[in-house]
């Protein structure tokens, strides 16, 4: 039971990790793209956020859920916010006449 816990900290902390250093590699121009194309892994990721705060599981792995849930919220939410921004960048603008 512990190994299996130890397991799963270790996965998430190093994923937390690898999507750091992965995210802080890419240039600006290109993060705004990125980050539209991915706001359907952030939903996954908060469905399978959602999962793991509510399962029957000791007290930090719900805490740990739990934040994982407002991480991949923000991350979902700045996405489309960003896309939306972006869009916006793109819409042309009547001359005046």
């Amino acid at each position: 039971m512990v190994d299996a816990q130890i397991v799963e900290v270790y996965v998430f902390l190093l994923a937390a990790f690898t999507g750091y250093q992965i995210i802080t590699k890419v240039p600006p121009l290109l993060h705004t793209p990125l980050m539209a194309a991915t706001n359907a892994i952030s939903a996954i990721s908060l469905v399978a956020s959602l999962v793991i705060a509510g399962a029957e599981r000791p007290f930090y792995i719900n805490v740990m859920g739990a934040v994982a849930v407002a991480a991949a919220t923000i991350n979902v939410v700045g996405g489309f916010v960003i896309t939306d921004r972006m869009l916006k960048m793109f819409k042309k603008t009547e001359a005046p006449k």
